[in-house]
């Protein structure tokens, strides 16, 4: 039986939750604690979690000024890397693990909201973590900016419309995911209605950002968020398997 290990979230805001991450915690054994940073919460100590889980948020990665705890939360996931925490970074979580990696945050040239196809890259076979799963899969996105593959990572994953989508470091026990792999229904319809003004309308606007998908459009096919869950699952299992 594999040990239980003790997972933490840390979150940046309400409606950017652990999801079916915290359903396949459950489900292994495993305990999840959070931190709502957007509340005000204290960070945890380095010694309360084996497993820690950076979420998404619309903030970006250098947006100190309006969201100091921003500072902080990067000293702290320097310094979980450096005890060989495993740590996985989701969409805004990606982004400031590559840049306490060493990396670069910039303003993609497409946002990508919606449904769309990623591809495993040739380094994908490399990995201890993303080896196994297809050559390419349609993943769920809510994104504007994008990351650099931080000097040493495996860059895992890749999209038309955004060229770094995953990568994994210190030989799979950090991983950024650019897409959410632990959408689910609620958490969908969450982000929906919350970020609603990502998602114009206008057809001018529509025709150079391709990438946007009207809202009823994702919400078709209810089947793809079991393909996701496993992915999800495998992806997820990689990683404990090397805690």
């Amino acid at each position: 039986m594999p040990t239980p290990l003790r997972l933490h979230g840390i979150r940046h805001e309400s409606f950017e939750r652990e999801a079916e991450i915290a359903v396949w915690a459950a489900q292994r054994g495993h305990s999840l604690t959070h931190t709502d940073l957007w509340k005000g919460e204290a960070l945890p100590g380095l010694d309360s979690f084996d497993w820690l889980l950076i979420m998404g948020g619309p903030m970006g990665v250098y947006d100190e000024d309006q969201y100091p705890w921003l500072a902080g939360e990067k000293r702290f996931l320097r310094q979980a890397v450096d005890a060989g925490k495993l740590v996985l970074g989701v969409c805004l979580g990606a982004q400031l693990l590559s840049v306490v990696l060493g990396g670069q945050v910039t303003r993609n040239r497409f946002a990508e909201i919606g449904w769309h196809e990623v591809q495993a890259t040739p380094q994908a076979a490399q990995s201890r973590v993303f080896a196994d799963l297809p050559p390419a899969y349609e993943a769920f996105h809510w994104h504007g900016d994008t990351f650099s593959i931080p000097e040493g990572a495996l860059w895992t994953a890749k999209s038309t419309a955004c060229t770094h989508q995953a990568f994994e470091a210190c030989g799979g026990r950090v991983v950024g995911l650019q897409f959410h792999l632990e959408t689910n229904a609620a958490s969908m319809q969450e982000i929906a209605e919350h970020c609603a003004d990502e998602i114009k309308p206008d057809a001018h606007i529509q025709s150079s950002q391709p990438f946007i998908q009207p809202v009823p459009v994702m919400l078709e096919r209810p089947e793809r968020l079991t393909a996701l869950r496993g992915l999800l699952d495998r992806i997820l299992d990689n990683m404990a398997a090397l805690g």
